[in-house]
């Protein structure tokens, strides 16, 4: 049994090896896309691993701010990993004497966190956008070149169909590979749509409470009150 199934396996590998020569030269060029999908896909995994805080996080903020623990929600910035938390507890602890002061430093921060959170998802987008073309140019390759080469007048309809059903290898590749490069530009995209509304809700709690926050932070009195004086 084990054998046979080592024969199956090596019998699908080598029928996949055939049908992609059978797809032309755009095949490698699909190839290449779809390891750049698969590269990408796990790098901004292991990188939204380390800067995603999480919604958790969000929303337990949000609930030690409503309900006045201000220490409570300084710790958790301090002890959370993410872009969110690093981003408020230096707003926080080295920002909030000026509302002006913090808030400018959450946005410009933010700005940043962002910009390096989308480095590369729109490679996906261009992917998903191109790969169709790319099969398709192969498919009509295949088909121009069937054409050529069979003479319909001398009867082999059979072996132009074959042809044909060859050329459409490409096609069928360039769809795949725009397929996966959508699910993983999707599934990117909506969560830094996600970090981006906690961000707003986080930013926007602790402006609302910078002077609680700032005392929990030990910013000094002369600071607190030079900051709500202007």
């Amino acid at each position: 049994m084990g054998i046979e199934g080592k024969g199956l396996a090596m019998d699908s590998i080598a029928q996949g090896i055939t049908f992609f020569k059978q797809g032309g030269i755009v095949m490698y060029f699909l190839a290449i896309a779809s390891i750049f999908v698969v590269f990408i896909g796990i790098e901004r995994a292991f990188y939204f691993a380390r800067a995603d805080a999480g919604r958790a996080f969000a929303h337990a903020f949000m609930l030690h701010i409503a309900n006045a623990r201000y220490a409570e929600a300084l710790a958790l910035a301090r002890d959370q990993r993410g872009a969110i938390a690093d981003i408020l507890f230096s707003a926080i602890t080295k920002n909030s004497s000026r509302a002006d002061r913090m808030s400018a430093y959450m946005e410009i921060q933010s700005g940043i966190a962002l910009s390096k959170m989308r480095r590369r998802i729109y490679y996906l987008s261009v992917i998903v956008t191109m790969a169709p073309l790319l099969g398709l140019l192969g498919t009509i390759s295949g088909m121009i070149t069937t054409f050529s080469v069979f003479n319909i007048q001398a009867g082999e309809p059979a072996a132009i169909t074959g042809g044909i059903g060859e050329a459409l290898i490409a096609t069928a590749m360039g769809l795949c590979v725009a397929l996966v490069a959508l699910m993983v530009h999707a599934y990117f995209s909506q969560r830094i749509e996600n970090i981006v509304t906690d961000m707003e809700m986080c930013f926007s709690a602790a402006e609302s409470s910078r002077l609680a926050l700032a005392d929990a932070a030990g910013v000094t009195a002369d600071d607190a009150a030079e900051g709500a004086a202007q």
